[in-house]
Protein backbone atom coordinates (compact mmCIF):
# COMPACT_ATOMS: atom_id res chain seq x y z
CA UNK A 1 0.00 0.00 0.00
CA UNK A 2 2.70 2.68 0.80
CA UNK A 3 4.47 2.11 -2.54
CA UNK A 4 0.94 2.59 -4.05
CA UNK A 5 0.57 5.69 -2.43
CA UNK A 6 4.14 6.82 -3.51
CA UNK A 7 3.13 5.73 -7.01
CA UNK A 8 -0.25 7.95 -6.68
CA UNK A 9 1.73 10.94 -5.58
CA UNK A 10 4.22 10.67 -8.68
CA UNK A 11 1.21 10.31 -11.12
CA UNK A 12 -0.45 13.79 -9.34
CA UNK A 13 2.83 15.49 -9.55
CA UNK A 14 3.04 14.68 -13.27
CA UNK A 15 -0.48 15.57 -14.21
CA UNK A 16 -0.46 18.97 -12.19
CA UNK A 17 2.56 19.85 -14.30
CA UNK A 18 1.38 18.54 -17.59
CA UNK A 19 -2.80 19.15 -17.49
CA UNK A 20 -5.48 16.58 -17.99
CA UNK A 21 -6.38 14.89 -21.15
CA UNK A 22 -10.00 15.84 -22.91
CA UNK A 23 -11.21 12.68 -23.80
CA UNK A 24 -13.98 11.46 -21.35
CA UNK A 25 -13.40 7.86 -22.26
CA UNK A 26 -9.80 7.85 -21.16
CA UNK A 27 -10.30 10.10 -18.14
CA UNK A 28 -12.82 7.20 -17.17
CA UNK A 29 -10.22 4.18 -17.47
CA UNK A 30 -7.77 6.18 -16.08
CA UNK A 31 -10.08 7.31 -13.10
CA UNK A 32 -10.95 4.05 -12.16
CA UNK A 33 -7.34 2.77 -12.86
CA UNK A 34 -6.48 4.83 -9.96
CA UNK A 35 -9.38 3.98 -7.27
CA UNK A 36 -7.67 0.31 -7.55
CA UNK A 37 -4.20 1.68 -7.00
CA UNK A 38 -4.97 3.67 -4.28
CA UNK A 39 -6.40 0.52 -2.95
CA UNK A 40 -3.14 -1.55 -3.82
CA UNK A 41 -5.06 -3.48 -6.50
CA UNK A 42 -2.31 -3.36 -8.84
CA UNK A 43 -3.51 -6.06 -11.52
CA UNK A 44 -6.71 -4.48 -11.52
CA UNK A 45 -5.34 -0.87 -12.06
CA UNK A 46 -3.10 -2.17 -14.88
CA UNK A 47 -6.63 -3.57 -16.80
CA UNK A 48 -7.78 0.06 -16.78
CA UNK A 49 -4.94 1.64 -17.91
CA UNK A 50 -4.83 -0.77 -20.84
CA UNK A 51 -8.34 0.09 -21.61
CA UNK A 52 -6.93 3.75 -21.89
CA UNK A 53 -4.47 3.08 -23.73
CA UNK A 54 -6.84 1.21 -26.09
CA UNK A 55 -9.21 4.47 -26.29
CA UNK A 56 -6.32 7.00 -27.15
CA UNK A 57 -2.79 5.37 -28.45
CA UNK A 58 -1.70 8.75 -29.00
CA UNK A 59 -2.14 10.13 -25.55
CA UNK A 60 1.52 9.49 -23.95
CA UNK A 61 0.15 10.63 -20.08
CA UNK A 62 -1.74 7.39 -20.60
CA UNK A 63 1.26 5.14 -21.08
CA UNK A 64 3.17 6.42 -18.06
CA UNK A 65 0.28 5.30 -16.31
CA UNK A 66 0.57 2.32 -17.37
CA UNK A 67 4.43 1.79 -17.48
CA UNK A 68 4.72 2.82 -13.89
CA UNK A 69 2.45 0.03 -12.58
CA UNK A 70 3.86 -2.78 -14.73
CA UNK A 71 7.24 -1.42 -12.80
CA UNK A 72 5.43 -1.94 -9.88
CA UNK A 73 4.16 -5.12 -10.86
CA UNK A 74 7.81 -6.06 -11.38
CA UNK A 75 7.27 -6.57 -15.44
CA UNK A 76 10.50 -4.55 -16.48
CA UNK A 77 10.26 -5.42 -20.39
CA UNK A 78 6.65 -3.99 -20.20
CA UNK A 79 7.19 -0.91 -18.42
CA UNK A 80 9.93 -0.48 -21.00
CA UNK A 81 7.97 -0.51 -23.92
CA UNK A 82 5.52 1.78 -22.82
CA UNK A 83 8.44 4.40 -22.13
CA UNK A 84 9.45 4.04 -25.42
CA UNK A 85 6.39 4.76 -26.98
CA UNK A 86 6.07 7.76 -24.58
CA UNK A 87 9.29 8.93 -25.59
CA UNK A 88 8.63 8.54 -28.91
CA UNK A 89 5.33 11.16 -28.38
CA UNK A 90 7.11 13.34 -26.10
CA UNK A 91 10.85 13.00 -26.31
CA UNK A 92 11.09 15.98 -23.85
CA UNK A 93 9.32 14.36 -20.86
CA UNK A 94 11.85 14.34 -18.22
CA UNK A 95 10.78 11.80 -15.36
CA UNK A 96 9.60 9.31 -18.29
CA UNK A 97 13.37 9.82 -19.75
CA UNK A 98 14.71 8.98 -16.09
CA UNK A 99 12.54 5.88 -15.42
CA UNK A 100 13.52 4.64 -19.10
CA UNK A 101 17.01 5.31 -18.41
CA UNK A 102 17.17 3.34 -14.84
CA UNK A 103 15.66 0.33 -16.20
CA UNK A 104 18.09 0.42 -18.87
CA UNK A 105 21.08 0.45 -16.01
CA UNK A 106 19.24 -2.72 -14.28
CA UNK A 107 19.63 -4.38 -17.28
CA UNK A 108 23.31 -3.66 -17.74
CA UNK A 109 22.74 -1.69 -21.28
CA UNK A 110 24.97 1.03 -20.08
CA UNK A 111 25.40 2.48 -22.83
CA UNK A 112 21.58 3.45 -23.89
CA UNK A 113 20.92 4.26 -20.36
CA UNK A 114 24.14 6.84 -20.17
CA UNK A 115 22.32 7.96 -23.39
CA UNK A 116 19.09 9.04 -21.48
CA UNK A 117 20.70 10.37 -18.36
CA UNK A 118 23.23 12.78 -21.16
CA UNK A 119 19.56 14.13 -22.65
CA UNK A 120 18.09 14.75 -19.10
CA UNK A 121 21.44 16.77 -18.20
CA UNK A 122 21.35 18.85 -21.99
CA UNK A 123 17.45 19.76 -20.37
CA UNK A 124 17.97 20.22 -16.80
CA UNK A 125 21.98 20.07 -16.53
CA UNK A 126 21.67 20.26 -12.05
CA UNK A 127 19.07 17.42 -12.23
CA UNK A 128 20.57 15.28 -9.20
CA UNK A 129 19.33 12.23 -10.43
CA UNK A 130 20.41 12.21 -14.06
CA UNK A 131 23.91 13.17 -12.66
CA UNK A 132 23.72 10.36 -10.30
CA UNK A 133 22.97 7.76 -13.27
CA UNK A 134 25.59 9.40 -15.52
CA UNK A 135 28.34 8.41 -12.31
CA UNK A 136 26.69 4.81 -11.59
CA UNK A 137 26.91 3.90 -15.41
CA UNK A 138 30.48 4.55 -15.66
CA UNK A 139 30.99 2.45 -12.01
CA UNK A 140 29.20 -0.43 -13.27
CA UNK A 141 30.81 0.18 -16.91
CA UNK A 142 34.40 -0.75 -15.44
CA UNK A 143 33.14 -3.31 -13.12
CA UNK A 144 31.60 -5.25 -16.15
CA UNK A 145 35.31 -4.78 -17.70
CA UNK A 146 36.60 -6.27 -14.71
CA UNK A 147 34.26 -9.22 -14.82
CA UNK A 148 34.57 -10.01 -18.29
CA UNK A 149 38.54 -9.60 -17.49
CA UNK A 150 37.98 -12.38 -14.91
CA UNK A 151 35.79 -15.10 -17.02
CA UNK A 152 38.68 -14.48 -19.97
CA UNK A 153 41.52 -15.69 -17.76
CA UNK A 154 39.16 -18.19 -16.88
CA UNK A 155 39.19 -16.95 -12.76
CA UNK A 156 35.42 -18.16 -12.63
CA UNK A 157 35.25 -18.38 -8.89
CA UNK A 158 36.31 -14.84 -8.71
CA UNK A 159 33.82 -13.98 -11.37
CA UNK A 160 30.63 -15.19 -9.89
CA UNK A 161 31.95 -13.38 -6.44
CA UNK A 162 31.59 -9.81 -9.21
CA UNK A 163 29.06 -10.83 -11.34
CA UNK A 164 26.73 -11.72 -7.88
CA UNK A 165 27.43 -7.95 -6.78
CA UNK A 166 27.04 -5.74 -10.37
CA UNK A 167 23.61 -8.08 -10.34
CA UNK A 168 22.51 -5.96 -6.94
CA UNK A 169 22.24 -3.02 -9.21
CA UNK A 170 21.58 -4.85 -12.20
CA UNK A 171 18.81 -7.38 -11.34
CA UNK A 172 17.13 -7.29 -14.89
CA UNK A 173 20.03 -7.72 -17.01
CA UNK A 174 19.91 -11.75 -18.85
CA UNK A 175 23.31 -11.23 -20.18
CA UNK A 176 24.57 -10.90 -16.32
CA UNK A 177 22.47 -14.35 -15.46
CA UNK A 178 23.94 -15.96 -18.60
CA UNK A 179 27.28 -15.28 -17.54
CA UNK A 180 27.47 -16.42 -13.97
CA UNK A 181 25.66 -19.31 -14.86
CA UNK A 182 28.62 -20.24 -17.82
CA UNK A 183 30.55 -19.93 -15.03
CA UNK A 184 28.73 -22.18 -12.25
CA UNK A 185 28.90 -24.60 -14.81
CA UNK A 186 32.56 -24.63 -15.23
CA UNK A 187 33.16 -24.62 -11.47
CA UNK A 188 30.69 -27.40 -11.55
CA UNK A 189 27.65 -25.53 -9.64
CA UNK A 190 25.37 -26.85 -11.52
CA UNK A 191 21.98 -25.94 -9.79
CA UNK A 192 23.43 -22.23 -9.25
CA UNK A 193 23.58 -22.28 -12.59
CA UNK A 194 19.91 -23.60 -13.46
CA UNK A 195 18.63 -21.01 -11.45
CA UNK A 196 20.39 -17.99 -13.67
CA UNK A 197 19.18 -19.64 -16.62
CA UNK A 198 15.65 -20.09 -15.46
CA UNK A 199 15.56 -16.32 -15.04
CA UNK A 200 16.42 -15.60 -18.06
CA UNK A 201 13.45 -17.24 -19.66
CA UNK A 202 11.62 -14.74 -17.67
CA UNK A 203 13.76 -11.90 -18.60
CA UNK A 204 13.84 -12.42 -22.64
CA UNK A 205 10.34 -12.78 -24.33
CA UNK A 206 10.60 -15.87 -26.72
CA UNK A 207 13.80 -17.27 -25.19
CA UNK A 208 14.39 -20.71 -27.00
CA UNK A 209 17.78 -20.54 -26.44
CA UNK A 210 17.36 -19.91 -22.88
CA UNK A 211 14.67 -22.66 -22.17
CA UNK A 212 16.83 -25.08 -24.53
CA UNK A 213 20.01 -24.72 -22.13
CA UNK A 214 17.66 -24.79 -19.17
CA UNK A 215 16.55 -28.10 -20.18
CA UNK A 216 19.64 -29.81 -20.91
CA UNK A 217 21.39 -28.63 -17.25
CA UNK A 218 18.05 -29.96 -15.72
CA UNK A 219 19.18 -33.25 -17.39
CA UNK A 220 22.32 -33.14 -16.88
CA UNK A 221 21.59 -33.15 -13.08
CA UNK A 222 19.20 -35.70 -13.52
CA UNK A 223 15.97 -33.63 -13.25
CA UNK A 224 14.70 -35.93 -16.42
CA UNK A 225 11.16 -34.55 -15.52
CA UNK A 226 11.95 -31.27 -15.22
CA UNK A 227 13.79 -30.47 -18.45
CA UNK A 228 11.09 -32.34 -20.46
CA UNK A 229 8.88 -29.71 -18.59
CA UNK A 230 11.18 -26.98 -19.67
CA UNK A 231 12.05 -28.75 -23.46
CA UNK A 232 8.34 -28.33 -24.36
CA UNK A 233 8.36 -24.78 -23.55
CA UNK A 234 10.77 -24.26 -26.18
CA UNK A 235 8.56 -26.13 -28.61
CA UNK A 236 5.55 -23.91 -27.40
CA UNK A 237 7.71 -20.86 -28.96
CA UNK A 238 8.93 -23.11 -32.01
CA UNK A 239 7.73 -26.51 -32.79
CA UNK A 240 10.27 -26.95 -35.17
CA UNK A 241 13.34 -25.50 -33.09
CA UNK A 242 16.56 -27.54 -34.31
CA UNK A 243 17.87 -28.39 -31.05
CA UNK A 244 14.70 -28.69 -28.91
CA UNK A 245 12.93 -31.13 -30.90
CA UNK A 246 15.67 -33.51 -31.44
CA UNK A 247 16.43 -33.33 -27.06
CA UNK A 248 12.51 -33.59 -26.71
CA UNK A 249 12.43 -36.84 -28.16
CA UNK A 250 15.37 -38.40 -26.56
CA UNK A 251 14.29 -37.07 -23.00
CA UNK A 252 10.56 -38.61 -24.22
CA UNK A 253 11.62 -41.69 -24.31
CA UNK A 254 14.50 -41.44 -21.18
CA UNK A 255 11.66 -40.06 -18.60
CA UNK A 256 8.88 -42.74 -20.38
CA UNK A 257 11.22 -45.34 -19.33
CA UNK A 258 12.46 -44.33 -15.92
CA UNK A 259 8.77 -43.52 -14.81
CA UNK A 260 8.03 -46.97 -16.15
CA UNK A 261 10.85 -48.64 -13.98
CA UNK A 262 9.88 -47.18 -10.78
CA UNK A 263 5.91 -47.56 -10.52
CA UNK A 264 7.33 -51.21 -11.56
CA UNK A 265 9.84 -51.18 -8.73
CA UNK A 266 6.96 -49.88 -6.49
CA UNK A 267 4.62 -52.36 -7.55
CA UNK A 268 7.57 -55.41 -7.12
CA UNK A 269 7.46 -55.74 -10.67
CA UNK A 270 11.30 -56.91 -10.25
CA UNK A 271 11.38 -58.47 -14.02
CA UNK A 272 9.92 -55.88 -15.74
CA UNK A 273 11.64 -52.93 -13.54
CA UNK A 274 15.01 -54.68 -14.27
CA UNK A 275 14.51 -54.49 -18.51
CA UNK A 276 13.45 -51.34 -18.36
CA UNK A 277 16.11 -50.03 -15.96
CA UNK A 278 18.34 -51.63 -18.28
CA UNK A 279 16.87 -49.76 -21.70
CA UNK A 280 17.85 -46.74 -20.25
CA UNK A 281 21.43 -47.65 -19.71
CA UNK A 282 21.61 -48.40 -23.25
CA UNK A 283 19.41 -45.51 -24.30
CA UNK A 284 21.52 -43.26 -22.00
CA UNK A 285 25.53 -44.17 -22.34
CA UNK A 286 27.05 -40.51 -20.96
CA UNK A 287 25.43 -38.79 -18.57
CA UNK A 288 26.26 -39.88 -15.24
CA UNK A 289 23.64 -38.40 -13.31
CA UNK A 290 20.67 -39.87 -15.43
CA UNK A 291 22.75 -43.28 -15.66
CA UNK A 292 22.11 -43.17 -11.94
CA UNK A 293 18.77 -43.27 -11.75
CA UNK A 294 18.77 -46.41 -13.96
CA UNK A 295 21.50 -48.27 -11.56
CA UNK A 296 20.71 -47.23 -8.58
CA UNK A 297 16.58 -49.08 -9.45
CA UNK A 298 18.70 -51.75 -10.55
CA UNK A 299 20.41 -52.12 -7.46
CA UNK A 300 17.07 -51.85 -5.34
CA UNK A 301 14.78 -54.48 -7.66
CA UNK A 302 17.45 -57.15 -8.48
CA UNK A 303 17.87 -57.00 -4.68
CA UNK A 304 14.32 -57.67 -3.94
CA UNK A 305 14.65 -60.30 -6.88
CA UNK A 306 17.57 -62.25 -4.87
CA UNK A 307 20.22 -61.78 -7.51
CA UNK A 308 22.83 -60.49 -5.24
CA UNK A 309 25.69 -59.94 -7.37
CA UNK A 310 23.77 -57.89 -9.84
CA UNK A 311 22.53 -55.84 -7.17
CA UNK A 312 26.09 -55.05 -5.47
CA UNK A 313 27.63 -54.48 -9.35
CA UNK A 314 24.65 -52.06 -9.79
CA UNK A 315 24.83 -50.49 -6.18
CA UNK A 316 28.46 -50.07 -6.45
CA UNK A 317 27.92 -48.29 -9.58
CA UNK A 318 25.60 -46.44 -8.13
CA UNK A 319 27.50 -45.21 -5.24
CA UNK A 320 30.55 -43.86 -7.74
CA UNK A 321 27.79 -41.29 -8.67
CA UNK A 322 26.86 -40.19 -6.13
CA UNK A 323 28.06 -40.95 -2.50
CA UNK A 324 25.11 -40.61 -0.48
CA UNK A 325 23.87 -42.50 2.67
CA UNK A 326 20.30 -43.38 0.95
CA UNK A 327 22.79 -45.41 -1.59
CA UNK A 328 25.01 -47.01 1.17
CA UNK A 329 21.77 -48.53 2.88
CA UNK A 330 20.73 -50.13 -0.73
CA UNK A 331 23.56 -51.14 -1.15
CA UNK A 332 23.40 -53.06 2.75
CA UNK A 333 20.51 -54.54 1.77
CA UNK A 334 21.70 -56.26 -1.31
CA UNK A 335 24.79 -57.60 1.14
CA UNK A 336 22.07 -58.53 3.59
CA UNK A 337 20.31 -60.34 0.89
CA UNK A 338 23.36 -62.02 -0.05
CA UNK A 339 23.99 -62.69 4.03
CA UNK A 340 27.32 -60.86 3.82
CA UNK A 341 26.91 -59.47 7.11
CA UNK A 342 30.21 -57.61 8.04
CA UNK A 343 30.28 -55.44 4.60
CA UNK A 344 26.36 -54.42 5.42
CA UNK A 345 27.44 -53.55 8.52
CA UNK A 346 29.80 -51.55 7.08
CA UNK A 347 27.83 -49.97 4.83
CA UNK A 348 25.00 -49.17 7.40
CA UNK A 349 28.27 -47.63 9.50
CA UNK A 350 29.35 -45.47 6.90
CA UNK A 351 25.43 -44.42 6.22
CA UNK A 352 25.32 -42.41 9.53
CA UNK A 353 28.89 -41.36 9.16
CA UNK A 354 27.37 -39.26 6.18
CA UNK A 355 23.60 -38.18 7.77
CA UNK A 356 23.60 -39.05 11.77
CA UNK A 357 20.01 -39.07 12.20
CA UNK A 358 18.80 -41.32 9.12
CA UNK A 359 16.16 -43.87 10.82
CA UNK A 360 17.03 -46.59 7.91
CA UNK A 361 20.67 -46.63 8.51
CA UNK A 362 19.94 -47.04 12.43
CA UNK A 363 17.47 -49.33 12.10
CA UNK A 364 19.29 -51.58 9.09
CA UNK A 365 22.59 -52.03 11.23
CA UNK A 366 20.88 -52.84 14.45
CA UNK A 367 19.22 -55.87 11.73
CA UNK A 368 22.35 -56.48 10.17
CA UNK A 369 24.01 -57.11 13.67
CA UNK A 370 20.85 -59.11 15.03
CA UNK A 371 20.82 -61.42 11.83
CA UNK A 372 24.99 -61.97 11.98
CA UNK A 373 24.76 -62.81 15.46
CA UNK A 374 21.58 -65.33 14.42
CA UNK A 375 23.52 -66.84 11.52
CA UNK A 376 25.47 -68.85 14.23
CA UNK A 377 22.95 -70.76 14.95
CA UNK A 378 20.17 -71.12 12.67
CA UNK A 379 19.23 -70.18 9.66
CA UNK A 380 15.57 -71.51 8.79
CA UNK A 381 15.64 -69.77 4.98
CA UNK A 382 18.98 -72.36 4.61
CA UNK A 383 17.37 -75.38 6.28
CA UNK A 384 14.29 -75.78 4.10
CA UNK A 385 17.22 -74.43 1.62
CA UNK A 386 14.50 -71.25 -0.07
CA UNK A 387 15.24 -67.81 -0.57
CA UNK A 388 14.27 -64.93 1.43
CA UNK A 389 11.77 -63.85 -1.01
CA UNK A 390 10.04 -67.27 -0.89
CA UNK A 391 6.43 -67.57 -0.74
CA UNK A 392 4.61 -69.54 1.68
CA UNK A 393 3.66 -71.86 -0.73
CA UNK A 394 6.82 -72.37 -1.67
CA UNK A 395 8.25 -72.49 1.92
CA UNK A 396 5.64 -75.09 3.06
CA UNK A 397 6.06 -77.25 -0.61
CA UNK A 398 9.91 -77.02 0.67
CA UNK A 399 8.79 -77.66 4.09
CA UNK A 400 6.80 -81.18 2.75
CA UNK A 401 9.95 -82.13 0.79
CA UNK A 402 12.54 -81.95 3.43
CA UNK A 403 10.30 -83.94 6.17
CA UNK A 404 9.67 -86.31 4.50
CA UNK A 405 13.49 -87.36 3.65
CA UNK A 406 14.35 -86.44 7.06
CA UNK A 407 11.28 -88.25 9.06
CA UNK A 408 12.97 -90.36 11.91
CA UNK A 409 10.70 -92.96 11.15
CA UNK A 410 12.87 -93.27 7.58
CA UNK A 411 16.15 -94.24 10.03
CA UNK A 412 17.31 -96.90 11.77
CA UNK A 413 18.52 -96.69 15.53
CA UNK A 414 21.70 -95.48 15.55
CA UNK A 415 23.54 -92.04 14.89
CA UNK A 416 21.98 -91.69 11.69
CA UNK A 417 18.12 -91.53 13.54
CA UNK A 418 19.79 -89.49 16.11
CA UNK A 419 20.85 -86.88 13.13
CA UNK A 420 17.39 -87.42 11.17
CA UNK A 421 15.76 -86.03 14.78
CA UNK A 422 17.69 -83.38 15.07
CA UNK A 423 17.36 -82.38 11.38
CA UNK A 424 13.65 -82.77 11.85
CA UNK A 425 13.26 -80.71 14.46
CA UNK A 426 14.86 -77.61 12.78
CA UNK A 427 12.90 -78.61 9.37
CA UNK A 428 9.71 -78.25 11.55
CA UNK A 429 10.53 -75.21 13.40
CA UNK A 430 11.82 -73.22 10.01
CA UNK A 431 8.14 -74.54 9.03
CA UNK A 432 6.79 -73.10 11.79
CA UNK A 433 8.26 -69.45 11.97
CA UNK A 434 8.67 -68.87 7.87
CA UNK A 435 4.72 -69.48 7.65
CA UNK A 436 3.72 -67.41 10.25
CA UNK A 437 3.47 -63.84 9.34
CA UNK A 438 4.19 -62.23 12.66
CA UNK A 439 7.45 -65.00 13.66
CA UNK A 440 9.02 -64.29 9.83
CA UNK A 441 9.04 -60.79 10.20
CA UNK A 442 10.79 -60.98 13.50
CA UNK A 443 13.16 -63.50 12.01
CA UNK A 444 14.04 -61.24 9.46
CA UNK A 445 14.59 -58.57 11.66
CA UNK A 446 17.25 -60.46 13.04
CA UNK A 447 15.34 -62.25 16.10
CA UNK A 448 14.67 -65.93 16.93
CA UNK A 449 11.07 -66.68 18.07
CA UNK A 450 12.13 -70.39 19.08
CA UNK A 451 14.75 -68.97 21.19
CA UNK A 452 14.68 -71.60 24.19
CA UNK A 453 15.84 -68.54 25.84
CA UNK A 454 12.73 -66.59 25.32
CA UNK A 455 10.42 -68.84 26.22
CA UNK A 456 8.30 -68.71 23.02
CA UNK A 457 8.64 -72.40 21.52
CA UNK A 458 6.35 -73.71 24.34
CA UNK A 459 3.91 -75.92 22.93
CA UNK A 460 5.71 -76.40 19.66
CA UNK A 461 5.53 -80.08 18.56
CA UNK A 462 7.59 -80.65 15.37
CA UNK A 463 5.31 -84.08 14.44
CA UNK A 464 2.03 -82.27 14.74
CA UNK A 465 3.31 -80.22 11.89
CA UNK A 466 4.13 -83.03 9.81
CA UNK A 467 1.00 -84.59 10.28
CA UNK A 468 -0.92 -81.38 9.94
CA UNK A 469 -0.34 -81.70 6.17
CA UNK A 470 0.52 -84.88 5.69
CA UNK A 471 -2.51 -87.26 7.59
CA UNK A 472 1.14 -89.20 7.60
CA UNK A 473 0.88 -93.31 8.98
CA UNK A 474 4.36 -92.66 10.85
CA UNK A 475 3.67 -93.88 14.50
CA UNK A 476 7.11 -92.80 15.71
CA UNK A 477 7.12 -91.39 19.06
CA UNK A 478 9.85 -88.38 20.00
CA UNK A 479 10.49 -87.11 23.32
CA UNK A 480 12.97 -84.24 24.03
CA UNK A 481 12.89 -82.21 27.11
Amino acid sequence: MFYCAILLILLDIVFDAVGGVSQSEVDKHSDLGKEFLAQGKLQEALTYYHAAVDSDPNNYLTYFKRGTVHLALGKAKFALLDFEILLELKPDFIVARLQHGNILLKQALFDKAELDFANVINMEPNNKEALDGISKVKELKEHLERIEFLVDKQEYSSAVEHITSIIEDCPWSPYLRQLRSECNVALGEHIKAIADIRSTTKLISDNTRGFYNLSLLLYQVGEVDESLTEIRECLKLDHEHKDCFPFYKKIKKISTLLNKAKNAQEVNDNEDCINLANRVLKEESKVLDVRFLAVNLLCICYTADNKVNKAISSCDEAYKIRKEAEILCNRAEAYLAGEMYDDAIRDYKEALEIDSNLQRARDGLQRAQQRQKLSETRDYYKILNVPRTASKREIIKAYRKAAQKWHPDNFQDGDEKKQAEKRFIDIAAAKEVLTDDEKREKFDRGEDPLDPESGKHQGFNPYREFHQFHGSPFQFKFHFN
